[in-house]
């Protein structure tokens, strides 16, 4: 039970036995603290403010171009595909292997879609908005049901995002807390399609996806990070575009519309961040050890000897936190942008501050998510090759790959390590400068813009020596004893 209860080491980080660091954990910390001040410095001496008050346009459009064209032909094709993927996983769940490592639903929707197609997805944009299986699902709908897609009621615009956020959490409580086997995950997906059949109509395709399907809202903020401008035609008539801009322009093309959006990109970050620091031992003794006595004072007797009583209590403690830690977050951020607008002398509200800065935390969250799951992709995502010869685990070999890439494939932990920290600092570099451009445009001088980013860059220092502490803790601590 202590083994379990007390793990040395978290599976999340894709490491598979105790770690220890090339260099103390403090140096990494100080050396980060200082490339983040340096970039700042080189930032607000270097960054020009932009010739006018418009955002920059993407820098080539190819909307029209051969490869736009080829696309849209194969968009029905690969539109049935998506919707025939989502049906299998839901088939294989129901009806396959019971082991999650023989049944073709838990590799390919938590490993390849979750996971590598948000990483795809900041490379070559919002392609999930073409493809949505559950658009594709309620269009189907709506061809037989006229009016359907319409919606019976107005969406409120007032409500902003906040179904998808509260969507989001709950798929993150699934995932931590939802046990991890195939027919629960089917389950699950089997819920969330007739949530987002019941959304659309409700409100109507356009509204639905755009507010309420947490999946749309995460993948088209992922988007903006990318390269390509890629945005799928929401309305009939409409037609997609295709364009191609500088990476992370799309942060400063586009403005979140509603508080609750700035929420959704917090809780990217902060639900992350809470995956990795539950992982550590730091926190599970933080009830089980009780170092408070409050716990002990409660149940009456040492934690560790009412284990199944507290044990729902260790759940819901844990669910209190998961679902308070981005409006914590957002706590933090409006206090660094108060303390921001007083030191710039600005008159901006602190709601629009809030609008203006929100998307500059993306890539802290793109690169929290890489350096806390990527290693998936090579332990369990290269096992898909063999489960489309077997989606059930029934022992098929359909395609002649059933014993392919079995094995998992990591790099050795210190290349990992330096991967996780590099990327660590190099999303918060970017943030500096995302938000450091966005002052410039917001803030009448260069001055005031400057001013107002030294709070911003203490809560930049602030993510990333905690987030840097929580990747190192599980390979650092010692077993318990």
């Amino acid at each position: 039970m202590a083994a379990l209860l007390f793990p040395a080491v978290a599976a999340a980080h894709g490491f598979g036995r105790l770690y220890n660091l090339p260099v103390p954990f403090w140096l990494y910390a100080w050396g980060a603290a200082s490339a983040l001040l340096l970039s700042f410095l080189l930032v607000g001496y270097f960054a020009a403010a932009p010739t006018g008050s418009a955002p920059p346009a993407a820098s080539r459009d190819l909307s029209h171009s051969g490869t736009a064209r080829a696309l849209r032909r194969a968009l029905p094709a690969l539109r049935l595909l998506s919707l025939l993927l989502l049906l299998l996983c839901i088939a294989t769940g129901l009806f396959g292997n019971r082991d999650p490592y023989r049944n073709f639903s838990m590799t390919f929707f938590w490993v390849v879609f979750a996971l590598g197609g948000t990483y795809l997805t900041a490379l070559v944009g919002d392609f999930y908005a073409a493809l949505n299986p559950w658009r594709v699902m309620t269009a189907t709908l709506g061809r037989l049901w006229h009016g359907y897609g319409r919606g019976r009621l107005r969406y409120p615009e007032q409500l902003g995002d906040w179904p998808a956020l509260a969507l989001y959490l709950g798929f993150i409580w699934f995932e931590l807390f939802g046990h991890g086997k195939p027919f629960s995950l089917a389950a699950m997906l089997l819920g969330y399609s007739a949530i987002n059949l019941l959304g659309v109509g409700l409100v109507g395709t356009r509204a639905w996806f755009r507010h309420g399907e947490f999946f749309a809202l995460f993948l088209r903020l992922t988007g903006l990070l990318a390269p390509l401008d890629c945005r799928a035609a929401e309305a009939a008539g409409e037609r997609g575009r295709l364009g191609l801009r500088l990476p992370f322009a799309g942060l400063l093309q586009q403005r979140p519309e509603h508080l609750s959006a700035v929420v959704f990109v917090l809780a990217m970050l902060s639900t992350t961040a809470f995956d990795g620091l539950r992982a550590t031992q730091w926190w599970v003794r933080l009830f089980w050890a009780d170092p408070t006595g409050l716990v002990t004072a409660l149940a009456g007797s040492r934690p560790m000897l009412a284990y199944a009583a507290l044990r729902p209590w260790y759940i819901a403690w844990e669910t209190l936190w998961l679902l308070a830690a981005p409006f914590a977050y957002f706590g933090a951020y409006l206090a660094c942008l108060l303390l921001a607008r007083r030191l710039a002398g600005s008159s901006r509200p602190l709601r629009e501050l809030a609008l203006d800065f929100g998307y500059s935390l993306l890539p802290i969250a793109l690169v929290y998510h890489l350096t806390h799951y990527a290693t998936l992709i090579l332990t369990q995502g290269r096992k898909l090759v063999s489960l489309a010869s077997d989606p059930f685990g029934w022992d098929w070999d359909l395609f002649g790959t059933a014993l392919l890439f079995r094995a998992p494939f990591l790099p050795g932990m210190g290349v990992v390590w330096h991967a996780q920290v590099g990327l660590i600092l190099c999303g918060h570099i970017a943030s500096v400068y995302l938000a450091h451009r966005i002052a410039l445009r917001v803030l009448p001088t260069r001055r005031q813009a400057l001013l107002s980013q030294l709070p911003m860059l203490v809560l930049m220092v602030a993510l990333t020596v905690a987030g840097l502490w929580i990747l190192a803790q599980p390979l650092t601590v010692e077993r318990m004893r």
